[in-house]
């Protein structure tokens, strides 16, 4: 008699169950168009320095994202430096160096004066926690790049040497030729 509507009930929220459960995963769904690191690492680089930069010396929201703006100019013109004199070393120091001179310019007018002398004193442990980062991700980079060679043409072909000679025709090779 009254068996009908519980019945019912519970057959809506069994039918209803399966669709909340089927809706917590797709909220884990990693976002594809964010860049990866092996597509932008000079990003990801200047992010990581300005994290580690913006803990340390305690900086407010203002003070943060124009040290982010700062790093990721300096980053990526040490990145440049970095791939136009790949194999001299000494070459790279001198100029990143006057890269560096130019942030603690600008970081000057940003940081206050207690910022500032933290920052001072910790330079050459960030140059360097840059400078670590840099040369691990290019290892990475690299033993991924050959593991996994990315297409070299747009359609998708990835070029090899063969093994194989293909025939060719001989004679004419216009428009009308055709093959024996």
């Amino acid at each position: 008699m009254n068996q009908k509507p519980l019945f019912a009930a519970l057959l809506l929220a069994l039918a209803t169950a399966p669709a909340f459960a089927q809706q917590a995963p797709s909220a884990a769904v990693q976002d594809k168009t964010q860049p990866t690191p092996r597509l932008n690492p000079v990003a990801e680089r200047a992010d990581r320095l300005s994290d580690r930069m913006v803990r340390d010396l305690h900086l407010n929201g203002y003070q943060a994202s124009r040290l982010r703006a700062i790093n990721a100019d300096k980053v990526a013109k040490m990145a440049a430096i970095e791939r136009k004199n790949a194999g001299n070393a000494k070459v790279i120091d001198d100029e990143c160096h006057g890269v560096c001179k130019e942030r603690d310019k600008e970081l000057q007018a940003v940081l206050s004066n207690d910022q500032y002398s933290t920052y001072f004193g910790a330079r050459s442990t960030y140059y360097k926690y840059d400078r670590d980062y840099a040369n691990q991700s290019a290892s990475i980079l690299l033993a991924e790049s050959v593991q996994n060679p990315a297409p070299m043409r747009a359609n998708d072909a990835v070029i090899s040497p063969t093994t194989k000679k293909t025939p060719r025709p001989a004679g004419n090779l216009g428009r009308n030729a055709r093959l024996k």
